[in-house]
Order: C-alpha cells, then sequence, then structure tokens
C-alpha cells in the first residue's frame, strides 16, 4: 500500500489560503428506497441511487457552491470510484490537490436503504479509509491549516489526528468546526469540547456529548443540549431534532428555529447541507439565528433532493425557501 496526495506538488503550494479547510470523509453513496412496505429477509421493489457523499466531502461542496473558497483533505482509493469523487468536488469548485489517494485500496462506500415515506431504515458505512489521514500526513498540511479562515473536520478523522488538529488549529486561533457523524463516533469529540467554534451533533449524539442529557425528543432537548454544550466549552453548537427543528446556543444567546416543512424525497446529506449553509451565514457576518435559518433552508432543500448535494445551491435558494 503506498500513499500520494492528488497532486504532487500540492505540499508545496498551500491552496485554499484564507479559505476553509474541510477534512475527513468521502464515499460512494447508494440509496434505495422501496415502492412497497420493507418485509424482513425478502427484497422489495425500489429505486436505487449512486452519487457522491461523505460528510466532509458533502460540506465542502455546499460550502463551494456557496462560493466560500474551500479546500478537501480527504483519503480515496486509487480506483474508479475514488477519481470520480475528486473529479465531481473539483468541478464543483472544491479544491482537492490536498486529498490522499490509497494505492492499493478501495474507496469507501455508504449504504442507506429508507422506507417507502423516505425516512432512513437503515444504514451501513465503510469509512476504514478515512483513517489514513494519519498525524503524520496532516502534519505535513500545517503550513496550509494555518492559512485557514476555518477549519472544518467530521468525526471519522482518527481521534489522534483529531487532538493534532485541534492543536495546529489553537496555536494559530484558527476557528474549528466538527460534525460528530454517528452514535458511535461522537465519543471522539468528547474530550475536546473546549477548542471546538462550532458543534452540530443530532439529538442521538448530544446525548453522548453530555452523558447527564433527559431524553425527551422535543424543541426544550434540543435547546437544553445546545446550553449544556456551550457551559462545556465550546463557541456555538446546533442540535438538530429532525421534524423538532434546530436549538442553538452560544454564550450570547440561544433559541430555535423550526425545521422548515418539506416533501422528503431522500435524507442522506441534509445535515451536512445545513451544517454547511451555517458555517457560510457564521463566517459571511450573518448574525446566529439568521444563519440557523439558512441551515434550515438547506436541510429542506437537500431533502427534496434525490442526490446528497443540491446541485444549484445558492444564497438566493435558501432565502427563497424561507419566504
Amino acid at each position: 500500500m503506498s500513499l500520494h496526495p492528488a497532486d504532487s506538488d500540492a505540499s508545496e503550494a498551500p491552496s485554499g489560503a484564507g479559505g476553509v479547510v474541510v477534512i475527513g470523509s468521502s464515499v460512494m453513496d447508494v440509496i434505495g428506497r422501496p415502492l412497497t412496505a420493507l418485509v424482513p429477509r425478502s427484497s422489495a421493489p425500489g429505486e436505487l441511487r449512486m452519487s457522491p457523499g461523505g460528510v466532509a466531502r458533502n460540506v465542502a461542496e455546499n460550502l463551494a457552491r456557496l462560493g466560500v473558497e474551500v479546500t478537501l483533505i480527504t483519503a480515496v482509493g486509487d480506483d474508479p470510484p475514488g477519481r470520480q469523487l475528486l473529479d465531481q468536488a473539483e468541478a464543483a469548485g472544491v479544491d482537492v490537490r490536498h486529498a490522499l489517494t490509497v494505492t492499493g485500496k478501495r474507496t469507501g462506500m455508504y449504504l442507506g436503504v429508507l422506507d417507502p415515506q423516505g425516512g432512513l431504515h437503515l444504514a451501513l458505512d465503510d469509512m476504514g479509509l478515512v483513517r489514513s489521514l494519519s498525524r503524520d500526513y496532516l502534519r505535513s498540511k500545517t503550513r496550509l491549516l494555518e492559512q485557514a479562515k476555518a477549519i472544518f473536520l467530521d468525526a471519522n478523522v482518527p481521534p489522534d489526528s483529531i487532538e493534532l488538529l485541534l492543536a495546529i488549529a489553537r496555536r494559530a486561533g484558527i476557528p474549528v468546526a466538527a460534525d460528530p457523524t454517528s452514535v458511535s463516533l461522537a465519543a471522539s469529540l468528547r474530550p475536546h469540547l473546549k477548542d471546538l467554534w462550532l458543534i452540530t451533533p443530532n439529538a442521538a449524539e448530544a446525548e453522548v456529548l453530555c452523558p447527564h442529557l433527559v431524553p425527551h425528543a422535543d424543541r426544550d432537548q434540543a435547546l437544553d443540549a445546545a446550553r449544556r454544550l456551550v457551559a462545556a466549552g465550546v463557541d456555538i453548537a446546533l442540535v438538530t431534532m429532525a421534524e423538532f427543528g434546530i436549538g442553538y446556543a452560544s454564550a450570547e444567546t440561544s433559541g430555535h428555529v423550526p425545521a422548515v416543512m418539506t416533501e422528503v424525497i431522500d435524507p442522506t446529506g441534509a445535515g451536512d447541507a445545513q451544517t454547511a449553509a451555517v458555517l457560510f451565514g457564521l463566517l459571511s457576518g450573518i448574525p446566529l439565528d439568521e444563519s440557523v435559518r439558512l441551515g434550515a433552508s438547506a436541510a429542506a432543500l437537500t431533502l427534496r433532493t434525490n442526490g446528497s448535494v443540491v446541485p444549484d445551491l445558492s444564497l438566493e435558494r435558501l432565502y427563497d425557501e424561507l419566504r
């Protein structure tokens, strides 16, 4: 097995200086939606699609489509899906020159099975290749990281690499946003809450990050969890409760934004779009409450999209959705 960046000169000429550096997973999504009720241990007629996915990759593409300068540090295999992921991201405006191609390994995949109404029934993810984003590899990107306007990471990044990234960002004064990604990975962020500018868990992930949180699926839990995360050291916390909307908090304010009611075609990527739109808003100087509303708008647009990212996403579309 060998490792090489997507561009052999990438380590010599950091790009994305002053932009957002996004670090984490890139996978191919395989999503199936049944046309009839699912029956255990049996197949059902349905519709299947394959498209680029992965939390970090989705966030990077959404940011690029909103006009943000963004660099993606990710790991893919030396295979057709890996090349497709990088080519598609680059075509969307993402700088992929610092992505890592791992020779002899296959690109990760995410398999999601929806229910007939469009909700997630079950999923499997194969994200092991992200472990190739080692401390040594990320240390070689120190200059790029130190010049970023902000860093975003998803919790698929190995815990020791997360620790290194936060140390680099702390020394350089770079704000770091993080997505816990899943219940099983959320705990890797718990020791680092004081180093995070922004965190965006869903309800189940928030329970891992706030062990004494009393679960009750409504807006009050979202607000309680967001406030607890701020009390634990996070600057800004957003907690998503699906149809119950988003609870948010900072040291100065807290509040709740209801979900934008919409048809659900495919939930894949909706949370990533929400995170990207909030990041865009905050980095553009938009107040927190309005940035969260833009996030809710981005999530609604993505829920109606048969893919993980809205291909014509723009600030105008976000505001149109709110109207």
